[in-house]
């Protein structure tokens, strides 16, 4: 097949979770016989921009995304014309070469833009945020998770305190978005990475029509994975990882005041990301037992991670298909979460029983964590294959392309 992936968050020089899914999954199909190029931002393309995200195929430049903040900070509100506005851009890039193509999968923060694909196209996306019903795309407010369905009470997410007028036009905005989103759906094929974000759109639209939609869950490139793992070194006792940006609903601010205390003499804690709240959590917690790495490349990751005791994932929003747990599980790895969003359907992939530990809350999750420190590493033989390599996804989004 020829294919057109989409994605606003390519090209870039740190690349996150959505983006190396995109380029995960395309560098997979051009390796099972299919033409696959990605149309990515305009604004950040250069010659060199396929081998800087690790793309063996074509990028091509689409569309700009250099200036979308339209003032809504300034002005308090959300504003009803600005997210449709650059779906159509995303729509009207896409479908200067949609011709070319049997199918084009977009993987992006819009989720309206089939509302503006003619249904004739053969349009799918992808769905890997909570971004279907919630436009700041993670259902998280004011440290807790949200579970408001009043488009009005969006508002508090652009305004402290917003008053009637900020809450009709937000209200006004959001109502539109999932009004457009649910077009889009019902149009054309989608395919949610957790049935968790496939309830929560039906929780906020219930009389939405989802007969188009598939559930996968993400998936990894596994013999890559596997390979550099083997070249890790020894794993180390003590040694606990979190990966991960730094920013709010990430849980790493909550996890650090909770373990203090708790870790044992031994014990390690290293952090690898950037992110807003890096500069505070490193000034406030880093000492002989919490270390702040930054960024890392994603081979060095992996090396890190298969030579740790245990990975803890601390998000405390409600993480849609962490593609961090799924690598913890393929490296045999010892992994803790909170039970929220679609991480307990990922248990389902584990090597052993408890390889996934799952706490309901954050203090619950310290004490499985100083529990498994206790505890000598357990280290598995890595098989042949992982259920969640992208090879066995592909058949499936095929099959959703073909359908």
């Amino acid at each position: 097949m020829k294919i057109l992936m989409v994605s606003e968050d390519l090209p870039g020089t740190q690349v996150g979770g959505l983006g190396k899914h995109v380029v995960t999954l395309s560098n997979a199909l051009l390796e099972a016989g299919h033409e696959v190029d990605i149309l990515g931002r305009s604004d950040r393309f250069h010659e060199g921009s396929a081998r800087e995200i690790g793309f063996n195929g074509r990028l091509l430049p689409g569309f700009g995304f250099s200036r979308p903040g339209w003032k809504e900070t300034q002005l308090g509100f959300f504003n009803p014309v600005k997210r449709p506005w650059f779906a159509r851009s995303i729509a009207r890039a896409l479908l200067r070469l949609a011709d070319r193509y049997d199918a084009v999968h977009y993987h992006g923060h819009l989720p309206m833009a089939g509302r503006y694909v003619p249904a004739h196209v053969n349009f799918v996306q992808t769905r890997h945020d909570q971004g279907s019903e919630c436009v700041i795309h993670v259902r998280f407010k004011e440290n807790h998770v949200c579970t408001a369905l009043d488009a009005r009470d969006c508002a508090a997410c652009i305004h402290p305190l917003p008053n009637t007028l900020r809450r009709s036009v937000s209200g006004i905005a959001v109502r539109r978005y999932r009004a457009e989103t649910a077009t889009s759906f019902a149009r054309h094929k989608t395919i949610f990475v957790s049935d968790f974000l496939r309830r929560a759109f039906l929780r906020t639209v219930p009389d939405a029509d989802l007969s188009r939609a598939s559930v996968i869950h993400n998936f990894i490139s596994y013999p890559y994975l596997k390979a550099r793992a083997a070249a890790a070194g020894e794993v180390q006792a003590g040694k606990v990882l979190l990966v991960g940006r730094l920013d709010a609903g990430k849980g790493f601010g909550e996890f650090l005041a909770q373990v203090q205390g708790w870790l044992p003499a031994h014990a390690r804690v290293r952090i690898v990301g950037d992110g807003p709240q890096r500069a505070q959590l490193e000034q406030r917690f880093a000492g002989p037992q919490v270390e702040f790495l930054a960024w890392q490349p994603y081979d060095e990751v992996i090396r890190m991670s298969a030579r740790s005791h245990v990975l803890v994932i601390p998000s405390v929003w409600e993480e849609p298909c962490g593609t961090t747990v799924l690598e913890a599980l393929a490296l045999g790895k010892q992994c803790l979460a909170l039970a929220r969003g679609g991480t307990p359907e990922l248990a389902a992939y584990q090597y052993y029983a408890g390889q996934l530990q799952l706490a309901e809350t954050m203090p619950r999750l310290v004490e499985l964590l100083a529990e498994a420190l206790q505890r000598p590493p357990l280290t598995v033989a890595l098989p042949d294959a992982f259920p969640m390599d992208v090879g066995s996804a592909i058949p499936r989004i095929l099959a959703v392309y073909e359908a």
